[in-house]
């Protein structure tokens, strides 16, 4: 496993980090609403508030994002990710005493459905926490805003 929290390995031989600058603010805003708000809220409550921190830093967020999950060309469902900033980065919030390891095969999931470069975990636990999980950019079909990834 890498420090990142990924199985995959690191896309790029340069030590780039995917998303540096969305990256950081998406962590930087996870960790000032939890010294805010403190352990012991819902999930719901937690992402309102990361929600402001990150408008508040001019990012685009895309709450109850809708994903079309297709398999040869058919729809066989959807998934529901919690936010998706700048359209480029998952981010997924869980609000446990333990992170049950189902979080993080659901944050892989959505971002092989997806096929965008990174995902991030946040999770508002007794000790706050991130995860990151890499993907492979692939073609996205849809439009920007018809809220599917195919």
């Amino acid at each position: 496993m890498n420090a990142n929290g990924s199985n995959r390995p690191r896309p790029s031989s340069s030590g780039s980090i995917i998303e540096r600058d969305l990256s950081h603010a998406i962590v930087g805003s996870f960790f000032a609403v939890y010294n805010e708000l403190g352990y012991g809220f819902v999930e719901l409550l937690y992402a309102r508030a990361l929600e402001i921190a990150l408008r508040q830093r001019g990012l685009r967020i895309d709450r109850e994002f809708p994903i079309m999950v297709t398999f040869r060309g058919e729809q066989i469902g959807f998934h529901r990710i919690d936010m998706l900033v700048e359209r480029r980065v998952i981010v997924e919030l869980k609000s446990t005493e333990r992170l049950p390891e189902s979080a993080r095969r659901q944050l892989r999931s959505y971002v092989t459905g997806t096929g965008l470069d990174l995902g991030i975990l946040l999770h508002f636990g007794p000790v706050p926490k991130f995860y990151r999980e890499l993907g492979g950019r692939r073609v996205i079909r849809g439009t920007s805003d018809s809220g599917s990834f195919g």
